[in-house]
């Protein structure tokens, strides 16, 4: 006997108690018999029984599967994308009734009514749009609530790597947070958890959106400077990572506005999941309360034969290096010091002697304040 006529029976019980379409009829066979087509296999099970009711099990929601499709293409209209994945919610009552049905008749080994309809929808956008159902990495997912007919799309978040080089004093580096969701996205800020675009963060944020789409930026900084700092020379490293893109790939050119110039901007895998080690070469500008005593500068070359011991809020020590060191006098109360240090080192502490040990106005024995500090070279 084949496993075709062994079937027979068993769906002739279930037609004569229920009445079922020929997708979920089908379903609860084709895998036992190695077949593809559920809705085939239903109609050449059901024969002459053509459908006079509402199926029992999902209430023809099968029939209505092209109106869900719709809200799939028109979600998806914007974006650019190869690949997909689909998930769905559906009414808890159908699938109640599919278990009762599968439990009833000991049908093992079958989909799910939820795993079909999810999979007859993938099917359908896959041949309407030609793109890739794609269940482990997908650039975008459709999630699709069947009950309240509502259709939310995600796209997968892109990272970009790249480097900046900052003219202008005055641009901070990072962007204040929109007052009203305090960064998270809302209306006010068009998601984008920021409302201003008037800091390194913003422009870089600003240019990307206007490219590419999307809603948040987050950013992984390589060290941070002061308001008032410059950054030149190579500049300093940085990975961004879009939130929600509208497009995946980025004609990449370096970018320039009146105080910032982005370089070397491309596509990476991720962002670092731990916090990168790098060295900085800095000018530090410093004034000094009492004449510099130009014999008294010569001790800070020792400053690279010892660790700088950093004290954090909590009194956490960490510590420092320098690798080398030049100064510079400027005027009877202004020098200027040329460091090679280790990423964090906080210049400001450091010159003030503030938590820092040695800072540089205990070993010059004359209270030092930091004007301004820039960097000209940054090194991963």
């Amino acid at each position: 006997m084949s496993d075709y006529q062994k079937i027979i029976p068993i769906a002739n019980k279930i037609i004569k108690k229920y009445d079922l379409c020929y997708y979920c009829l089908g379903r609860l066979f084709s895998k036992q018999l190695h077949l593809s087509s559920n809705k085939l296999l239903g109609k050449k099970l059901k024969k002459n029984n053509n459908l006079t009711q509402k199926c029992y099990i999902c209430k023809n929601l099968f029939d209505n599967l092209n109106h869900f499709l719709k809200l799939m293409l028109d979600a998806s209209s914007n974006y650019l994308y190869t690949s997909f994945s689909v998930g769905t919610m559906i009414k808890p009552s159908i699938i109640d009734r599919d278990d009762y049905i599968r439990s009833q008749y000991k049908l093992k080994g079958i989909d799910s009514i939820k795993t079909d309809i999810t999979k007859e929808l993938g099917r359908s956008f896959s041949r309407k749009t030609k793109k890739i159902i794609d269940h482990l990495d997908p650039e975008i997912t459709f999630t699709l609530n069947l009950k309240d007919e509502l259709c939310q799309l995600r796209s997968k978040s892109i990272t970009f790597s790249g480097r900046y080089v900052k003219t202008l004093r005055g641009l901070p580096q990072k962007q204040k947070s929109c007052d009203n969701c305090f960064g998270k996205g809302c209306r006010t800020c068009n998601f984008h958890g920021i409302s201003e675009f008037e800091s390194v963060e913003g422009i870089i944020s600003k240019f990307l959106f206007e490219k590419i789409g999307g809603t948040t930026a987050k950013f992984t900084w390589i060290g941070g400077e002061d308001k008032s700092s410059l950054v030149l020379g190579t500049g300093r490293p940085f990975f961004v990572k879009i939130l929600n893109p509208l497009k995946r790939n980025l004609k990449l050119s370096n970018v320039y506005s009146n105080s910032l110039k982005i370089n070397h901007l491309k596509l990476v895998y991720t962002s670092p999941k731990k916090p990168l080690k790098f060295n900085s070469s800095i000018n530090v500008k410093i004034s000094t309360e009492s004449k510099i005593n130009s014999k008294n500068l010569k001790k800070l070359k020792d400053l690279p034969n010892n660790p700088i011991v950093v004290y954090d809020n909590t009194g956490k020590r960490l510590e420092k290096k320098i690798f080398n060191i030049k100064y510079k006098k400027n005027s009877n109360n202004v020098f200027t010091l040329m460091i090679k240090a280790e990423g964090g080192l906080p210049i400001k502490r450091f010159v003030s002697g503030d938590d820092v040990s040695p800072g540089i106005s205990k070993i010059l024995d004359i209270p030092c304040v930091c004007q301004e500090f820039d960097f000209f070279n940054i090194e991963v």
